[in-house]
């Protein structure tokens, strides 16, 4: 557990843990663009290969697939930290971006496969409370480094801190077991590239068009981005009936994988509550318009992450009293939790008080992560474990850019309009309305059977050929 939680803890991590290092970053290498681009330079690389990285673990081996994104990752960052040139740092990032969607969907992937029953409630409490801790860290972990200026490192120790992280996972790897180890199918090349295009068209204009003014290729990009997924899922489709082709070729997303019943009402239900993304920009940026100094914003917010590192480790002990509707209930303290901050906001501007609503934001949010993950992992046979985990950590990766996109598009709007408190408020009771909703699905949601593949079928590798075992879990979900 300790090795998968490395694996977890990276990708997010470097995807705060930078921001605020990124005025340093550009008074070193300069380029007025740098900052931007070394976000989503990362976030979009991350996001468009998430599902094939899962996928690359059920294929060849999930404990492979994990050793290979960690070391890849910790010489990217390696890359990151060492880079002397613009162009360098931002291809180290790429670099970042790509290793990362191979490493993180593994530890989900190896938790889903390898335990159950409580054992993995507890496993996937500790996934979300990392994922929290990532959060939380993130936050104030760069300015700290920055400010620090260890061995005069400056910038660079926010890269340098993964080497550590990534030699005790690779140590840990030692004890790493992948009980649903595969080989023998072809990587869906075409589905791949499909996918890839697709999600790029989507993601580059939700990370670049706020900040150029929704240029008219944006939305071009957009349109032949729904094209393309949309050629991506038919020609999926031609896998079911004539599965292999002969070649082995196995389909990047399996239809009656992906379709079983739950999956999708269960990914809405992450995207929308994945909207609470945008607040932590938001808040930064209205905590600063009323007088306050970035470190005395990331002491006000520290509730929240608080609230969100206790959350999921709570989650195990709510199962003997409640073993259903957990994540409906995270999501309706989250509501109550937003609905008091923006009346505490709107009341009475800057106040400490907020503090009690925010913590209960980040409680409610710790609980409702890791039962959503497990309402939709369970919902898709074990043999497409690593499928699920990218599918998930996916729709949370686009879900924030577009909630960045919309609800923070929505908020500068109203600021300079009305003022920054009016603004959050009119977010803050967006983002409720959206977790309300989030809270209902994820209620019909757990009223779908879960589908287990039976340990019969899953241990069978050295005696069916793989297509015979994916046949079986695939035919389950349809009977199902």
């Amino acid at each position: 557990m300790v090795t998968l939680l490395a694996g977890t803890l990276l990708p997010p991590l470097d995807f705060f843990i930078v921001n605020l290092a990124i005025p340093s970053i550009q008074d070193d290498l300069g380029g007025d663009t740098l900052g931007q681009q070394i976000v989503a330079s990362y976030a979009a690389t991350y996001a468009v290969m998430l599902t094939l990285g899962g996928r690359l673990g059920d294929l060849y081996g999930r404990r492979q697939v994990f050793l290979i994104g960690l070391v890849g990752f910790a010489l990217a960052s390696l890359l990151c930290g060492l880079a002397g040139e613009p162009w360098l740092l931002v291809i180290g990032r790429i670099l970042q971006g790509l290793t990362a969607a191979l490493m993180a969907p593994q530890s989900l992937a190896l938790i889903r496969a390898s335990l159950d029953g409580r054992d993995q409630t507890i496993a996937l409490g500790f996934h979300g409370a990392t994922l929290g801790l990532a959060a939380v860290i993130g936050q104030s972990l760069g300015g700290l480094l920055v400010t620090a200026d260890i061995w005069g490192l400056g910038w660079r120790s926010i890269f340098f801190i993964n080497l550590p992280v990534a030699a005790l996972g690779l140590l840990g790897s030692l004890f790493l077991h992948d009980p649903h180890t595969r080989g023998v199918e072809k990587l869906d090349a075409i589905g791949a590239v499909l996918l890839f295009t697709g999600l790029v068209g989507i993601v580059i204009p939700l990370l670049e068009g706020q900040a150029l003014g929704w240029p008219w290729w944006c939305f071009v990009l957009f349109v032949v981005a729904a094209g393309v997924l949309h050629r991506f899922w038919r020609y999926e489709s031609t896998f079911d009936g004539n599965r292999s082709r002969g070649l082995h070729v196995m389909p990047l997303v399996p239809p009656r994988a992906v379709t079983a019943p739950g999956v999708r009402i269960s990914l809405v239900a992450v995207a929308l509550f994945y909207s609470i993304a945008a607040f932590f920009l938001i808040f930064s940026e209205h905590e600063q318009a009323v007088g306050r100094t970035p470190l005395e914003a990331s002491l006000d917010i520290l509730p929240l992450g608080i609230g969100f590192l206790l959350g999921p480790l709570t989650v195990p002990h709510l199962m003997r009293i409640m073993p259903r509707r957990i994540a409906a209930l995270g999501l309706c303290l989250e509501t109550i939790g937003f609905l008091a901050f923006a009346g505490l906001v709107a009341a009475f501007g800057q106040t400490s008080w907020a503090a009690a609503p925010l913590a209960l934001i980040g409680f409610g949010q710790g609980l409702a992560l890791p039962s959503l993950i497990r309402i939709t992992v369970t919902h898709i046979p074990r043999a497409f474990a690593g499928l699920a985990s990218g599918l998930v950590t996916a729709t949370l990766q686009i879900s924030a850019a577009l909630s960045v996109a919309i609800i923070g598009g929505i908020f500068y709007t109203a600021a300079d309009a009305y003022g920054s408190t009016p603004a959050i408020t009119t977010v803050s009771i967006l983002i409720a309305l959206l977790l309300f909703v989030s809270s209902l699905l994820s209620l019909r949601a757990e009223r779908v059977p879960s589908v287990e593949t039976p340990s019969k079928i899953v241990d069978a590798h050295g005696s069916q050929s793989p297509e015979t075992v994916e046949e079986q879990a695939l035919s389950q979900v349809q009977d199902q």
